[in-house]
């Protein structure tokens, strides 16, 4: 029986041993990760994206004084990753970068500066010049996180008809009508969010009807109702990402969705875990489910493999990346008892 393989690229701060984007092989028949290398070396790519069809990758990448994206191609037959161009503007560099669907255009949003980026793409994949960008202004309750504007997350609503953006220092859904490389907010469709949460990161139910937010201040997850008619959100739920028990500090990290609807995921930092949430598909509502914790120590980000037979978790602090099975039924996760050194993981993505 031939292995079921899948190729992840893993980016990183490069402090530390940290060279730039690294490179692996999930072999899920055997419970293996293999073959971890430098993929290329890159200065900070924290953020990944990778177009639809698996020719190109595109990182947050930092260079002195400057921060902006790289673009690079990915080799078909052995997966490395082939430089292509850059774009750079002056300041700190993203914390997030996505593609459209087209893989004709790639957005970022930079926490430090506040700032949504359009940059339109060649046939080939490089960058131009940037064709619009939008700044947020303002400021929120926490005076030591939300003393500024800080745009952390973007990505585009399942209908494709809007993007969106999650800013932790305003804690506030932003929502954007997109056309010929223009953005244009639109004011009536954005949300204000619980005062001081801090949101973090968004995922999308598969039924597109739903959404989640996971929060890095108060450690929630928040749920929303998204009507596809009037392509506006509602706050229907705020429920803890922490167990009960939990008597340490912790900010959540990352949320991902099984591909099935039923379970939600989210890691928290500080009480270094991922929470299993079950989810009623009717309501949208979440229910607690349990609680994992991790050996290592600031779970960045995670993914579940795209077999969702798998999750894998990017520890920060502890340099490792962890292996777990998923029991598609329960939800659960159990330990495989394997942890991989990578430096400085911040980000997970797998090929499609």
């Amino acid at each position: 029986m031939e292995s079921i393989k899948y190729i992840a690229y893993v980016g990183t701060y490069t402090y530390g041993d940290s060279k730039g984007i690294y490179k692996f092989t999930l072999n899920e028949t055997e419970h293996k990760i293999e073959d971890i290398n430098l993929a290329i070396a890159a200065s900070f790519p924290t953020y990944l994206a990778i177009s639809k069809n698996n020719k190109h990758l595109y990182s947050v990448v930092k260079d002195d004084d400057n921060g902006g994206l790289a673009a690079f191609e990915i080799d078909a037959s052995n997966h490395e990753l082939k430089p292509l161009n850059i774009k750079l503007t002056s300041g700190k560099s993203p914390c997030h970068v996505i593609l459209n669907d087209e893989n004709d255009y790639v957005f970022s949003a930079n926490y430090h500066k506040a700032e949504l980026i359009s940059y339109p793409l060649s046939p080939d994949g490089n960058l131009l010049d940037a064709s619009d960008k939008i700044t947020h202004k303002g400021f929120g309750p926490n005076k030591l996180r939300q003393d500024a504007a800080h745009i952390h997350f973007v990505d585009f609503t399942p209908d494709k008809k809007y993007l969106y953006t999650i800013d932790l220092g305003l804690d506030k859904l932003s929502v954007y009508k997109f056309k010929d490389g223009k953005i244009k907010e639109d004011i009536d469709k954005g949300l204000y969010l619980k005062p001081g949460s801090g949101p973090r990161h968004m995922a999308f139910h598969p039924n597109g009807n739903f959404s989640y937010i996971i929060t890095e201040l108060s450690s929630e997850i928040i749920t929303l109702e998204y009507n596809k008619i009037t392509c506006s959100f509602k706050e229907i739920q705020y429920i803890s990402s922490l167990p009960s028990d939990c008597l340490v500090q912790s900010g959540g990290g990352a949320v991902h969705l099984s591909s099935d609807g039923n379970f939600l995921y989210a890691s928290n930092r500080g009480y270094d875990s991922i929470t299993v949430f079950k989810i009623d598909t009717i309501s949208g509502k979440l229910e607690f489910l349990c609680n994992t914790k991790l050996k290592g120590k600031s779970p960045r980000d995670f993914s579940l493999s795209p077999s969702g037979n798998s999750l894998l978790v990017v520890n920060q602090d502890s340099n490792n990346l962890e292996l777990y099975s998923v029991d598609k039924t329960t939800g659960k996760l159990t330990d495989l008892n394997i942890s991989e050194y990578i430096p400085n993981p911040v980000c997970i993505k797998f090929l499609d």
